[in-house]
């Protein structure tokens, strides 16, 4: 063999090798871990979580719930002032649209609505006493507010915040300025800064709908002392907050 001829033979065994040496190596995948019973994942052939098929069974035999974040979410409700849509919405479409409205956009879209359904109310509670509707209006309430303010804070279903003063719905045995009435704004009562969990706000939405100046307007009173009760008791739904609510997150309380 000419020396020409050796040299061509030797470069092309050259070129060979670093073509090979690059074969697979940019490819390279890192062996997948075993799938295990406790590696706190859903594989292999578990049903849930670490449990079902080649592991222990899953808990009452049914596989855990596993969260799902695929798909369009659609806001359903509000839980500001829990209620106050489904007593103050006239039907179902008005409910469910506040339920998706933008809470900057809720005053404007529903405080009429909210102010006409609350008045009507008091016109049902004329008819049962036998009282001319005319003459049983909603009036200003516990806090002060007539009946077209009350709805403008109602309207708007969020949680004021006040940093500088106590979180509370309504405290309607706070009497600050020892003046004979609780919580009528007048400089130093606190209310509807927020809502804690021990506040029973049912009760409370009760009174600031149906309540007087006093807080007692419907609750029942016999105003005759006939001994029979001449008004409607609608200050309270009578069930108290009977369970003991943590005060820390996540502020749960024992079932009953």
């Amino acid at each position: 063999m000419k020396l020409e001829n050796i040299k061509y033979v030797f470069l092309s065994f050259c070129a060979m090798t670093v073509l090979a040496s690059c074969n697979n190596d940019d490819d390279f995948t890192p062996p997948m871990a075993m799938a295990t019973c406790n590696d706190g994942m859903m594989n292999g052939d578990e049903t849930g979580v670490d449990c079902g098929g080649s592991c222990t069974p899953c808990e009452d035999g049914m596989a855990p719930m596993m969260p799902d974040f695929s798909g369009t979410y659609t806001q359903i409700d509000f839980m500001g002032r829990p209620g106050i849509n489904t007593v103050l919405s006239a039907d179902d479409e008005t409910k469910n649209a506040h339920n998706r409205a933008i809470p900057s956009e809720m005053g404007a879209m529903f405080q009429a609505g909210f102010q006409a359904r609350l008045e009507a109310y008091h016109d049902v509670y004329a008819n049962l006493l036998g009282a001319n509707p005319d003459d049983v209006n909603y009036e200003p309430n516990i806090l002060g507010l007539d009946a077209a303010t009350l709805t403008g804070y109602l309207a708007a279903d969020v949680l004021e915040v006040a940093p500088d003063l106590p979180t509370t719905y309504f405290n309607p045995g706070t009497d600050n300025d020892m003046d004979g009435r609780i919580l009528v704004p007048d400089g130093d009562e606190v209310a509807l800064t927020g809502r804690t969990p021990q506040d029973d706000v049912i009760d409370i939405s009760l009174i600031l709908l149906f309540g007087g100046m006093e807080g007692d307007r419907f609750s029942g009173q016999d105003t005759d002392m006939d001994g029979t009760p001449d008004l409607p008791r609608l200050t309270s739904d009578g069930v108290g907050l009977t369970a003991d609510v943590s005060t820390t997150f996540p502020y749960l309380g024992a079932p009953e």
